[in-house]
């Protein structure tokens, strides 16, 4: 199991392994071909009705995540290729979103760790 590392989209520095967007929708100011992708897994971003709800307000993250991982356990096959990633190598999770610490690659990538925890 390769490391799950998640990225700003807008940070400079180089990004590594098998290159995942997660957002729902494309990063504003970045065009497609400046982006070095193995894929754009919007499907794994969450919905947009907890996408609007959360806001990216601090003060609802925890409830954010939670139901997020709610989200993610009821759609296993859109996770199934970043898990098959990580399990051949370092996978870069990348995001949009100004707040490093409240987002929903936080989530995706603790949440992808655990079941990867849990299937050895």
């Amino acid at each position: 199991m390769g490391p799950i590392v998640i990225q700003r989209v807008y940070d400079k520095e180089p990004v590594r392994g098998t290159v995942f967007l997660v957002d729902r929708m494309w990063p504003r100011g970045i065009r497609k071909d400046d982006l070095r992708l193995d894929g754009w897994a919007r499907d794994v971003a969450p919905s947009s009705e907890l996408r609007l709800w959360f806001g990216h307000r601090p003060e609802r993250f925890e409830a954010f995540a939670e139901r997020y991982r709610a989200e993610l356990a009821d759609r296993p096959e859109v996770v199934r290729p970043l898990l098959d990633a990580a399990r051949k190598g370092r996978v870069t999770l990348l995001y949009g979103a100004k707040d490093t610490e409240h987002n929903q690659a936080v989530v995706l990538r603790d949440w992808l760790e655990e079941q990867a925890a849990h299937a050895t």
